[in-house]
């Protein structure tokens, strides 16, 4: 089996390898009601693009959904779960709860080779903010070889309450794989290639 709640409830991780995530639920075919199909490009249950995505090229119908697929598989593999919802990430999108929540994609204008993802919380408050975007790049550039992108930004959207801080954490993040092509705390001891971030609640 794989993990206990012996440790933080709380925790978004990013591993390697996951045998099973402890907020697995609303993966069967009975928590699938009041949730599009991921197979579904439906910009009615999306965020409207931000100004980190402005002037690129969006990502729509199947190019979007497309690469929501692929982050779904990566999300699972490194365990970027929301806490809250106790959910894959992805699923964030595909919420009928939340119809101006989650992840809108772009390619950048003078690179197609980087691709920009501008994360929307549900609240301006969201406390998993900064735990979610960094887990998102963790997954999205350790696991690089999954798709096309030799990049990907990622920024939280302007109007979180911390965004400036926790965009400015993101830049460092990039600025340093950029320059070394390794991200900060991939390979820590105890035979880790992720690592764990701990929400405050």
């Amino acid at each position: 089996m794989g993990n206990t709640f012996g440790g933080s409830y709380w925790t978004v991780r990013s591993l390697g390898e996951i045998d099973m995530n402890p907020f697995a639920r609303g993966s069967t075919a009975d928590g699938d009601a009041g949730f599009d199909d991921i197979s579904e490009f439906v910009p009615e249950h999306l965020p409207d693009p931000g100004s980190f995505l402005e002037g690129h090229e969006i990502l729509v119908d199947e190019d979007h959904v497309d690469f929501h697929e692929l982050t779904r598989d990566l999300f699972e593999e490194r365990g970027v779960y929301d806490a809250t919802f106790g959910y894959n990430l992805v699923r964030l999108n595909l919420d009928h709860r939340h119809p101006e929540a989650g992840y809108r994609y772009a390619v950048e204008a003078d690179d197609p080779t980087v691709l920009r993802a501008e994360f929307t919380p549900t609240t301006e408050f969201c406390p998993q903010a900064d735990a979610l975007t960094k887990g998102s790049f963790r997954a999205w550039n350790g696991l690089s070889d999954r798709h096309e992108y030799d990049l990907v930004r990622v920024r939280v959207r302007p109007n979180h309450h911390q965004a400036e801080a926790v965009n400015d954490s993101l830049e460092r993040l990039e600025s340093e794989y950029v320059e070394t092509g390794e991200i900060p705390g991939e390979n820590e001891s105890n035979g880790e290639t992720g690592t764990r971030t701990e929400s405050p609640f």
